[in-house]
């Protein structure tokens, strides 16, 4: 049974078909790429499926719920999350408070708890810090625990996103373009991170230019091309498509 299923699914902006008839599943546990030349869509379906647009028609189902067109916080809930192409940091905090935000969802949230400062609180509070911390270890930003944001390298604020993106707990976790502006050490880390994400049992769903990258880490590939399916399968398929080779990765 997939975790993600895309039915029919199309999106409009005045007259400009961003996503058309689109229609595909992501299996559980498995790292989905999406590629395609820019325009094709990419970020438009991203947004469908975290909440951020509402589908002109057309369905979306996690885990069989359905779920377009309901709000970013109800699909957190539900075990969705994202990152964003333009890094989204708090950078007048902590690269460990950045990290600790993520996990909202799983604190006490009540009001005469937290003024009062009850046991309960505390340890929830002590408890959230430790998890950042073994997070931002995961992603390979330890270094940083007790750094400002702001005085991170842009190759840690990106594995750091990542982090603050793990810390809900997440069964899908959505990348938009997370080895954009990286050099080629960094994609490599970047790369590994994927797979060890995917190893732990997170399905991964992500969108990204660099092919090498998509080609190494993707266990299944969608194509699109003006907001449609240009073609699907391995990363073995696509890459020797004729209709890929001519609209996006080129003769060579």
């Amino acid at each position: 049974m997939s975790l993600l299923r895309v039915e029919q699914l199309n999106k409009s902006f005045g007259g400009v078909h961003a996503v058309q008839d689109l229609s595909f599943e992501v299996d559980p546990g498995t790292i989905h790429s999406v590629i395609g030349p820019n325009g094709a869509g990419k970020t438009t379906l991203f947004n469908l499926v975290t909440g951020v647009y509402t589908p002109s028609s057309g369905n979306i189902f996690l885990d069989d719920q359905p779920t377009a067109g309901r709000p970013a916080h109800v699909l957190a809930r539900l075990g969705m999350s994202r990152t964003f192409q333009n890094l989204q940091i708090c950078m007048n905090m902590t690269a460990l408070e950045n990290v600790m935000v993520g996990r909202h969802l799983h604190l006490d949230r009540r009001f005469l708890p937290a003024m009062l400062r009850l046991p309960g609180i505390v340890r929830g509070d002590r408890d959230c810090r430790d998890k950042a911390a073994e997070l931002m270890n995961f992603v390979g930003t330890g270094r940083y625990l007790d750094s400002d944001a702001a005085s991170m390298p842009y190759g840690a604020l990106k594995r750091l996103e990542i982090a603050r993106a793990l810390a809900a707990e997440p069964r899908l976790l959505l990348l938009d373009e997370p080895a954009a502006g990286l050099n080629a050490n960094e994609t490599a880390e970047i790369d590994v991170l994927i797979q060890k994400v995917a190893q732990t049992g997170v399905t991964v769903v992500l969108v990204e230019h660099d092919m090498k990258l998509v080609m190494n880490i993707s266990d299944h590939i969608l194509v699109l091309d003006y907001g449609k399916k240009l073609a699907e399968g391995t990363a073995e398929a696509v890459r020797h498509n004729p209709d890929v080779i001519a609209a996006y990765l080129g003769a060579a």
